[in-house]
């Protein structure tokens, strides 16, 4: 299931990235806006990538990875309870990961809720290089 919420949110924000961002064609020189809003995406999917991978760290140990997935379970709920939309996306995300470190700590689950933290960081890394890309064409394109 929480394989699913993951790839879920993953492919959401991808297909909401793609139809904001539109910078394939060449004669189009992007807006300062779009622009800064595509590197502050960038950003935020980066810091979310390695924060996944150093969540599963912390899952690792005893104590720290209960209270770890504790508080990242609430902060993603409230996210979740807040009116934006990316908001929302962002508590999601927060909440399955939290929700995958708590997992972590039973025995038969473990491995797997470990596998779907790095899948997750993983692929947020890979959205924040696609991201970074294009940031980097779009202000190629405006100098």
């Amino acid at each position: 299931m929480a394989f699913i919420i993951v790839v879920y949110i993953v492919l959401m924000a991808y297909t909401a990235n793609m139809n904001e961002y539109n910078l394939e064609r060449k004669d189009d020189i992007p807006s300062t806006s779009s622009l800064s809003k595509l590197g502050i995406t960038a950003i935020g999917y980066t810091a979310g990538g390695i924060f996944l991978f150093l969540l599963q760290a912390f899952a690792r140990l005893r104590g720290l990875g209960l209270v770890a997935g504790a508080v990242v379970c609430v902060v993603g709920i409230v996210s979740l309870m807040s009116k934006d939309t990316a908001d929302k996306k962002a508590g999601a995300i927060i909440t399955s990961a939290g929700v995958l470190v708590l997992l972590s700590k039973i025995p038969g689950i473990a491995p797997a809720a470990a596998t779907l933290l790095s899948i997750g960081g993983i692929g947020l890394l890979a959205m924040g290089i696609i991201n970074g890309i294009k940031f980097l064409i779009g202000l190629k394109k405006r100098s």
